[in-house]
């Protein structure tokens, strides 16, 4: 079953009441995520009435997407309503793969220059909300939906450049796997996240995953300098979570 496709102020009010009315995960104040996006968040999941930025990169093809199916696949399950605004290239059948539920999610493809309105309506009734942003959008539009977002006890997740969000994700680094010599299918990619914020989250964070990623996690210590073999010792602490295959 396809995500449900929302055209027009009359299908969006129908389908924002339901989701109020249906919402087994209201009462939780905040949205779990996979366990490898935990450390980059301050709260280790998604807070109601935050804002989540994913920025993104360079190239525009850099893991931004598929960050952002991961953000949504554990609240999904556990019983939340999404919505996806402004990406038409949105692949209903990628987030099925993740786990994310199609029958509470809306998509709205092309919301043109309705984008503040349509954002808004969801914000209401919805438990995280994503939205392409548009580069036309001004600050006090952008602080108003954040602002609504803190209110309603949305997620809101700005897919491109948002100023003021509590959060801010970007794949900063990325390889692929799956390819032979010369032949083969790209399967997974893995990528390094970088946080930065405010309050909470205002000391940078980065882990190392795969997107998509994978139900273990394995610890990988960070690399040390050549030591010659007679003075080798232990060696320092800390670690990278990476999603295992």
């Amino acid at each position: 079953m396809a995500g449900r496709m929302v055209v027009g102020s009359a299908a969006l009010a129908d389908l924002v009441r339901p989701a109020s009315a249906a919402d087994p995960a209201g009462s939780h104040r905040v949205l779990p995520v996979a366990p490898e996006l935990t450390g980059l968040l301050p709260h280790r999941g998604l807070r109601r009435g935050s804002t989540v930025a994913v920025t993104v990169g360079q190239p525009r093809r850099s893991g931004g997407t598929s960050l952002v199916l991961a953000l949504l696949a554990e609240a999904s399950r556990a019983g939340s309503w999404c919505a996806v605004v402004g990406v038409p290239t949105f692949g209903a059948g990628a987030a099925a793969e993740l786990g994310i539920a199609l029958d509470r999610l809306a998509l709205v493809p092309h919301p043109g220059p309705e984008w503040p309105t349509v954002v808004a309506a969801l914000i209401d009734g919805v438990d995280v909300v994503v939205t392409a942003v548009p580069h036309t959008v001004s600050a006090p539009v952008a602080d108003r939906l954040a602002a609504r977002a803190r209110q309603r006890g949305c997620v809101l997740v700005p897919y491109g450049r948002w100023t003021g969000a509590d959060v801010t994700l970007q794949v900063v680094r990325g390889v692929w796997e799956g390819l032979g010599a010369g032949r083969g299918r790209l399967r997974r990619r893995e990528v390094t996240v970088s946080a930065r914020g405010r309050g909470a989250a205002a000391r940078p964070k980065e882990i190392t995953m795969w997107l998509p990623g994978d139900a273990l996690t394995r610890v990988v210590p960070p690399a040390a300098p050549a030591v010659p073999a007679a003075t080798v010792g232990p060696r320092p602490g800390g670690f990278t979570v990476v999603g295992s295959g």
